[in-house]
């Protein structure tokens, strides 16, 4: 129970990662926001961790749109008192070839996974510089290093590192870690839709020899959020079996 006591708000937490990251950090005895853009998959998620003794929240927010974020945190405040942890996890893909993607796949993907990233991070640095403490974790992604028909998804995920250490720089002297983690190849509902041959090229590059799973993700999240990585901030982990080198 590492982060009994503690206050996490998991974006994106209705299904795949999130959901895997939230009922860790539920586990783990943190006070869980469950934010998602559906309702519905946000309470599905919320009804297990109440199922399993844990104490949640369900929110409906999407993080492109500031009022949206601006209402999760206060409705977070009120219920559980602070927040304490940051999961900044929902994203979305929309990839195509760069010479054929269109401005709306470009902004729909800019404005989920880096825009909506930097509105959660701005609201949670001014809470927890006020109260001294504060954990915040972002989930990047192996192709911020670049990726095939992922010019907007790679685009922001770089953009979430950059803003992961520049967060990490200005927060630190005020008690606030800010660290960055990279998925490789994690089965999750967005991989599943992946045909069969491009699923077995994947796995086949990575040096484990298996695909990562919701649960290898939220294992590093519930450390970075805990007292125990105190002294850990500014980095960008890769978790994906030894996929990145």
């Amino acid at each position: 129970m590492r982060l009994k006591g503690k206050v996490a708000i998991v974006t994106g937490a209705g299904r795949g990662l999130g959901k895997g990251i939230a009922l860790k950090l539920a586990q783990e005895g943190a006070k869980v926001i469950v934010s998602d853009i559906v309702i519905g998959n946000a309470e599905s998620v919320a009804k297990q961790i109440v199922d399993a003794g844990g104490t949640v929240l369900a929110v409906a927010a999407n993080i492109a749109v500031k009022s949206e974020v601006e209402a999760m945190f206060t409705r977070a405040v009120e219920a559980f008192g602070c927040v304490d942890i940051l999961v900044n996890n929902a994203g979305i893909n929309r990839d195509g070839l760069l010479h054929k993607m269109t401005d709306e796949q470009w902004d729909e993907v800019i404005g989920v996974n880096l825009t909506g990233t930097f509105y959660c991070t701005r609201l949670a640095a001014a809470h927890m510089r006020e109260r001294g403490y504060g954990r915040i974790v972002n989930i990047a992604s192996a192709s911020w290093l670049g990726n095939v028909g992922q010019a907007n998804y790679s685009a922001a995920k770089a953009g979430v590192v950059g803003l992961t250490k520049t967060a990490a720089r200005e927060l630190a002297r005020k008690g606030v870690t800010v660290n960055a983690i990279c998925p490789g190849f994690v089965d999750t509902e967005m991989t599943r839709g992946v045909p069969t041959s491009v699923w077995d090229i994947m796995v086949g590059k990575i040096p484990a020899g298996r695909v990562g799973t919701p649960e290898d993700v939220a294992n590093v999240v519930a450390f970075l959020a805990s007292d125990e990585a105190s002294y850990v901030t500014a980095e960008v982990i890769n978790v994906g079996g030894g996929m990145v080198l």
